[in-house]
């Protein structure tokens, strides 16, 4: 079976590394790495591999050891007629997909004898779309999952190939959940190709009916309001870690919130305005007012400084006790 990968964030990583060890081993070919095009970073713009690309590169060295051959890494800016036909020469069967960031179209997908898989975190057919993982926390779900499906013309509406769910604790991070989802999706993805290559390609289909979706994220929905309740703050908070990192204001200046968590302090009701910092907790942190309930701040950040938990952060913050953020 030969596959191309097509993925670009460190989230597909541990998937490639797996194609990787089954291609040593002699289980598949990989016949390429579709990534995006090196971008421009920094305030200097310097052009940068995407981290699929970086780690091609790395695990490159697994298959030189042995004298085998190495996939190319394919950089398209398009997935046009031109590029077709150089992966069209590479004789594909199966396209796996995890994080590419594009859209496959009819005459792309042709290209492949077995069609495509996508792996995409979520149970589908709940939150289709392209930020998943901030989604089940921002809506404070118990549970998530991963899907691995046929890829279809429409977005993530594909035929369920293998489904594995698992509970959430409600102390996730996009980044935390991210790097599980990261590892759990290697191993998936190696039963998935196995069963394929037994034969067994029959999906289930999704109920479109029950679809619900999510969409890309922004720096802007990083700003946080007051006026919602600390439960959903310290959502947001979560959801929005590492990017775009949630953020209120303080003295004219962005303050980053990094970790906080919810308290229940009957005793320090009050008819301060919410956003209001009202005192600290010496185990919990800095407790400020919401809408309903008091949100405790336990690392903080004022924007082009460092971050410091909440004791470092008020010894460089004196008259912060009293203010009102926002």
């Amino acid at each position: 079976m030969r596959i191309i990968f097509a993925g670009s964030p460190s989230i597909a990583v541990p998937s490639l590394e797996r194609l990787y060890h089954m291609y040593s081993r002699g289980k598949i070919q990989l016949a390429g790495i579709l990534t995006n095009a090196d971008s421009p970073k920094g305030r200097r713009g310097i052009l940068e591999p995407t981290e699929i690309s970086r780690a091609s590169s790395e695990f490159s060295e697994i298959l030189e050891e042995k004298g085998m051959a190495l996939p190319g890494v394919l950089k398209p800016e398009k997935l046009d007629a031109l590029f077709r036909e150089q992966v069209a020469a590479l004789k594909p069967d199966l396209l796996v997909s995890f994080a590419y960031g594009r859209i496959f179209g009819p005459k792309f997908l042709s290209l492949f004898s077995m069609g495509g898989i996508n792996i995409h975190p979520s149970l589908l057919p709940k939150y289709r779309g392209p930020a998943p993982i901030p989604a089940a926390i921002l809506n404070r779900d118990r549970e998530t999952g991963i899907t691995i499906q046929k890829l279809a013309l429409e977005m993530d509406a594909g035929d369920i190939l293998l489904q594995e769910k698992f509970p959430l604790t409600g102390l996730e991070t996009t980044a935390s959940l991210g790097d599980l989802v990261a590892l759990k999706s290697a191993d998936l993805l190696e039963t998935v190709i196995d069963n394929l290559s037994r034969g067994s390609r029959e999906g289930i289909p999704q109920d479109h009916g029950a679809a619900t979706y999510c969409s890309l994220i922004s720096r802007e929905d990083g700003l946080i309001s007051w006026n919602n309740s600390a439960l959903e703050i310290d959502a947001r908070i979560r959801a929005y870690n590492p990017w775009p990192l949630a953020r209120t204001g303080h003295d004219g200046k962005d303050l980053y919130i990094l970790e906080a968590i919810p308290v229940n302090s009957p005793e320090l009701t009050s008819s301060a305005k919410e956003g209001t910092v009202l005192g600290i907790d010496k185990q919990a942190g800095i407790l400020v007012k919401t809408k309903d309930g008091i949100l405790a701040l336990k690392q903080l950040q004022y924007a082009a400084k460092k971050a410091l938990d909440w004791r470092s952060f008020l010894n460089g913050a004196r008259n912060f006790v009293g203010s009102v953020l926002g």
